[in-house]
């Protein structure tokens, strides 16, 4: 238990040291970056209004400190971050802290729903697939796993929007939930359940085919080795032998790769929840950058990047449970 508890803390630590200069030189140049854009967010407003005049402008970029150097505007930026405080949004007239924490928990739910999903059925159809290589089943999940890496996710969204919406009526088209209904307990969650079902296949179709093709590769690879032999030389049950030793074996690197991919679920989220009008992290990012609004995307940027050391850390953890070795060093 303290050999664990050392682990933890020293996991914590790495993760630290290795995250947080990457962490402080993606924001440095994200934001070097946006300022490069030609217009800034007092450009935008003052075209939205139909214009303004000069003396006007130069007041709110001075209100805002939009008219400091890029270099002193970072580093005031960082300082109010130190404080707890992401700044001010000028298009929607909110703090950024409050505005993206009401559209996090919208986010956090397409990606969670789409990582268990794609896990899910990616472990299942590996595990089918490797049972039976090279019979019709493995020959069948092999050619829809191939379509659903090589289609978009916008486009499978998109189709699966016109048959269940448009054609068929049975899911909604968009948002996260019925506007205007005002329902609780089970109404409540049925209602979501329903608006989630598209934009979380969407999302996961990309992943599910990764998942499945990584789960039989190591399925078949692992199949091979002396400790399975032994295993079904006891005469232990094929089941347990495939669950027990060949799968948990498989998992190893299939959570290795899962971690990675949750900054590739959130950028993917952005155009799901476009295509599907939800209201989330991504849609907020794409009005944001259309508004020059540096605030919400740094926003956005740092809640993004603790989603990540998250779950690299709980990578770690899971690393451990599956391989008590890992523990060890």
């Amino acid at each position: 238990m303290q050999q664990r508890s050392h682990w933890l803390i020293a996991v914590i630590i790495r993760t630290a040291l290795q995250v947080v200069p990457t962490f402080i030189g993606i924001l440095a140049i994200m934001f070097l970056i946006l300022k490069a854009i030609p217009g800034d967010a007092v450009d935008v407003l003052a075209g939205e209004s139909g214009g303004a005049s000069a003396a006007s402008m130069a007041l709110m970029r001075e209100q805002y400190g939009l008219n400091l150097p890029a270099w002193q505007q970072f580093l005031n930026w960082s300082g109010q971050l130190v404080q707890g405080n992401l700044g001010y949004s000028l298009r929607f007239n909110t703090p950024v802290t409050t505005l993206i924490l009401s559209r996090l928990p919208a986010t956090l739910l397409l990606m969670i729903a789409a990582q268990c999903v794609a896990l899910i059925m990616g472990v299942l159809f590996g595990v089918i697939m490797a049972l039976f290589v090279g019979r019709w089943p493995d020959r069948l999940l092999s050619l829809v796993s191939l379509l659903l890496y090589s289609l978009p996710g916008f486009w499978i969204g998109s189709m699966l929007l016109v048959l269940f919406s448009v054609h068929l009526g049975w899911l909604p088209s968009g948002g996260n939930m019925t506007i205007g209904a005002d329902l609780q307990g089970w109404a409540f969650f049925r209602d979501l359940i329903a608006h989630a079902l598209l934009p979380v296949f969407a999302l996961a179709s990309f992943f599910l085919a990764i998942y499945a093709r990584l789960t039989r590769a190591a399925m078949l690879e692992i199949a091979h080795q002396d400790f399975v032999r032994t295993a079904v030389a006891k005469g232990l049950s094929p089941l347990r032998v495939t669950l027990v030793h060949v799968l948990r074996c498989a998992l190893i690197p299939l959570v290795t790769v899962s971690g990675m991919h949750i900054a590739t679920l959130l950028s993917g989220a952005a155009v799901v929840e476009t295509v599907f009008a939800w209201p989330g992290l991504g849609r907020l990012a794409l009005d944001a950058v259309m508004a020059r609004d540096v605030n919400i995307l740094l926003g956005i940027l740092f809640f993004s990047s603790l989603m990540v050391l998250i779950a690299n850390f709980l990578v770690d953890v899971i690393h451990a449970g599956l391989d008590p070795r890992i523990a060890r060093r």
